[in-house]
């Protein structure tokens, strides 16, 4: 099987390349800097990391970009209320949203762009679009002319020939001609941040940065564009429409959108009290790689269900993997190797990628691990599985891990190392030897007071990390 995404433009399944058939040109929309990350934020940068890691997977060189919206009204309102520029103001949540995405081991884009940094070429872009007569003005603000653009639309694949002007189709308080048109420079409001520029006084609007951006580092037609099924419209929207009617050319081959995560079923919300940023759930115990199993166990175009049930069976499943691991490090199995034991190791690879090629099924890619681990765990109890059937069982961890990344247990800030974990162990030893039990519990008691857990086996002394 070929790789294949659901196209949210065309609204099929397609099989996938990059234009030049080696280097993908992604885009992700990133993260308004006015607040903490939110676990609904989470499961769509998750689902992104996932087909970044994927992508290399299969071969490809990335050239992925993400922007930082890092000027809009929630922002400058901010800023204004706590008496600091915006710059200093989003700064702070800037830093704090690659401490989290660092937390759940999400890769960094090969690009990350602020809007702020690119105003030059976002005045670029609007000129473009006066140019082809796309624009017009309003109480010094410049806006779209939806009526420029016939194939409005075509992406959240809604007809509008029924909307009136003045319906509220979109979130821009500005005067406009049309309800469907948007602002693409906002003039300048007493006391909020502005640029000089051509267009005259003021700051762009949300739309505009994110085509800009994309274009000068990937070129006018992007392979991938990705995002939260939330901006589908208008955000998107506008951007194709922006975009499009600058250059004559398509913006994007494929959109990829992640649904939307609820808690409890319920929508997020902190007035429902069921709100939680990373930084929530780690103040309660959850490790971080928990969270990330959790994100990323059902397939992004499927609606995730939050609850603390799921995030208990989350870690249940990691430590199961880890359990399995550990076998397999520390196990001793007669010499030889079992046909049956390649041959189901193969079918695993196959099921493992199968499944991921077909639109990041991660659910049904999580299936072929567990079975095989479920197999394999059966053979070796009953002596099937032998010393030289461990290296394609690693090889498979290694392939299902390089996407998952869960594996690893992470250490805390000031966490006893491996190196001194071993070198307890090894002197718990031999105080058991010498009869020193006393010593040797105070050993196990240690180690435990550090989050690590001993298990004595006939093989000798296992440990993990809770």
């Amino acid at each position: 099987m070929s790789l294949r995404f659901y196209n949210t433009l065309t609204q099929e399944l397609a099989p996938f390349a990059p234009q030049d058939g080696k280097t993908v040109r992604m885009y992700t929309c990133g993260p308004t800097v006015w607040n903490f990350v939110h676990i609904g934020n989470l499961r769509s940068f998750t689902s992104q990391d996932i087909l970044r890691r994927w992508l290399r997977y299969r071969g490809w060189e990335l050239r992925h970009v993400m922007n930082l919206t890092d000027v809009d009204d929630r922002i400058i309102q901010q800023a204004v209320a706590a008496g600091q520029t915006i710059y200093d103001y989003t700064d702070t949540y800037a830093k704090a949203f690659f401490e989290d995405t660092a937390k759940v081991r999400l890769e960094k884009p090969e690009i990350v762009c602020k809007a702020t940094d690119h105003i030059p070429e976002m005045v670029s872009l609007i000129q473009s679009l006066e140019h082809n007569d796309c624009t017009y003005l309003s109480e010094g603000s410049v806006y779209f002319r939806i009526t420029k653009f016939p194939e409005y639309g075509k992406l959240s694949h809604t007809h509008f020939e029924g909307n009136k002007a003045g319906a509220r189709v979109d979130t821009d308080k500005y005067d406009k001609e049309n309800a469907r048109d948007f602002v693409l420079w906002k003039a300048r409001k007493e006391g909020e941040h502005f640029w000089d520029t051509p267009l005259g006084a003021g700051r762009p609007g949300w739309h505009i940065e994110c085509s800009a951006m994309a274009m000068k580092y990937l070129g006018e037609t992007l392979d991938i564009h990705c995002g939260g099924v939330d901006l589908v419209f208008p955000h998107h929207e506008n951007e194709i429409a922006q975009a499009e009617a600058a250059t004559g050319k398509p913006f994007s081959r494929f959109w990829i959108h992640t649904e939307h995560l609820m808690v409890e079923g319920q929508t997020m919300s902190k007035s429902l009290g069921n709100f939680y940023t990373l930084r929530d759930l780690l103040d309660k115990g959850y490790a971080p790689e928990a969270v990330r199993y959790l994100l990323a166990s059902v397939p992004y175009r499927k609606q995730l269900n939050f609850t603390f049930d799921g995030l208990k069976a989350a870690v249940t499943a990691m430590e199961r993997l880890r359990n399995y691991e550990l076998r397999l490090t520390t196990s001793k199995f007669a010499d030889g190797v079992n046909p049956k034991m390649t041959e189901r190791a193969k079918t695993a690879i196959d099921q493992f990628e199968a499944a991921l090629d077909d639109d990041l099924n991660t659910a049904e890619a999580l299936g072929a691990i567990f079975e095989f681990v479920r197999d394999t765990n059966t053979a070796m109890d009953s002596g099937e599985f032998l010393a030289g059937d461990v290296t394609a069982a690693r090889d498979l961890l290694a392939r299902f891990d390089s996407i998952f990344d869960v594996l690893k247990p992470t250490v805390a800030g000031g966490a006893i190392s491996d190196t001194d974990v071993d070198a307890l162990i090894a002197e718990r030893a031999a105080a058991k030897k010498s009869r020193n039990f006393q010593r040797s519990d105070e050993i196990r008691k240690q180690l435990l007071d550090q989050g690590v857990i001993l298990e004595d086996t006939k093989e000798g002394t296992r440990w993990k990390r809770k």
